[in-house]
């Protein structure tokens, strides 16, 4: 079903303001480091990818400095702080700003897609739908955070736009331990309703056996 040459590595949102100490959430009172344990699995499998040639794609959480690309009704939920509000690493994911940048481990490479994003989901108000289908992707190997939120809003995206996607469950993580285990049996509910799940070592000894197959 996962054919490398027809497969995206998809990480959602890497970026400071979720992962790092002083982006915004932490000063919404969440503890990152439940978000920071998925960077070392996923860096792990972003090398096997680019060894492997899979298309890799990041995605990037952030509203333009006017704000005009942030409904009003996000920015009123968004805090305190809310979204465009000043803090340690400059205005809460502002594009351009320190906090909006992918986290350095995981920042992309030469010829890497990155696709910036305006809400939750990484299809809606983005190119990515036309940029996987003239690559002849049909299938999605997801990580990134937060599970709960922008990671199972894209899959669901994807689903309902034809895609396979396979979730990896340490390459993952949300501020919440409990949403992030019920995100990934919501996904796999009903003979995989949404998609399937799998650890990112389950990935990387599939991804051996496809080498070694070739060769």
């Amino acid at each position: 079903m996962f054919s490398p040459a027809s497969t995206a590595f998809v990480v959602i949102d890497m970026q400071g303001d979720f992962l790092l100490p002083g982006g915004f959430g932490e000063l919404l009172g969440n503890d990152t480091t439940r978000l920071h344990r998925a960077v070392a699995p996923t860096q792990r499998v972003l090398e096997a990818a680019r060894q492997h040639n899979l298309l890799v794609v990041h995605t990037r959480e952030g509203h333009l400095p006017d704000l005009s690309d942030c409904p009003p009704s996000k920015r009123r939920r968004s805090g305190p702080p809310r979204i465009g509000d000043p803090g340690p690493m400059g205005r809460v994911l502002v594009r351009g700003e320190p906090g909006w940048e992918i986290v350095p481990e995981l920042a992309p490479g030469p010829g890497e897609l990155v696709v910036d994003k305006p809400g939750k989901g990484a299809f809606w108000q983005t190119p990515l739908d036309g940029l996987l289908l003239a690559r002849g992707i049909a299938s999605l190997v997801v990580a990134g955070v937060t599970t709960d939120v922008c990671v199972q809003t894209t899959v669901r995206e994807a689903n309902d736009r034809g895609y396979e996607c396979l979730v990896l469950k340490d390459c993952t993580a949300s501020y919440f331990t409990e949403f992030h285990q019920a995100t990934l049996d919501m996904i796999v509910a009903q003979g995989g309703i949404v998609g399937w799940v799998a650890s990112s070592q389950d990935l990387l000894e599939a991804l051996a056996r496809v080498r070694v197959a070739v060769a």
